[in-house]
C-alpha cells in the first residue's frame, strides 16, 4: 500500500464541504488507479477483502475537474 504522501490528492483543497479536513477525498495512485476516502457504508456486505465507502457527488465532480474530465 502506498504512503499517503505518495498519492495525488484530487479533492479537499479547501473549496469543498469539508474544507481542509480529511473527509471525504479522492486520491490517484502512481499506477493511475484511484483511492476513495469516505464514510463507511453498510449498504450491502462486500466480498472478503473489499470495503464500501460513501462519496458525495460534489466530491466526485471536484475530482473530475482536477483531472480535466
Amino acid at each position: 500500500m502506498s504512503e499517503r504522501s505518495e498519492l495525488t490528492r484530487l479533492t479537499g483543497n479547501g473549496d469543498g464541504e469539508c474544507g481542509e479536513k480529511d473527509c471525504p477525498n479522492v486520491y490517484r495512485t502512481a499506477t493511475g488507479s484511484f483511492l476513495m476516502q469516505g464514510d463507511a457504508s453498510d449498504a450491502f456486505t462486500p466480498p472478503a477483502g473489499e470495503g464500501l465507502v460513501e462519496i458525495p457527488e460534489a466530491v466526485l465532480r471536484e475530482a473530475f475537474r482536477a483531472l480535466g474530465w
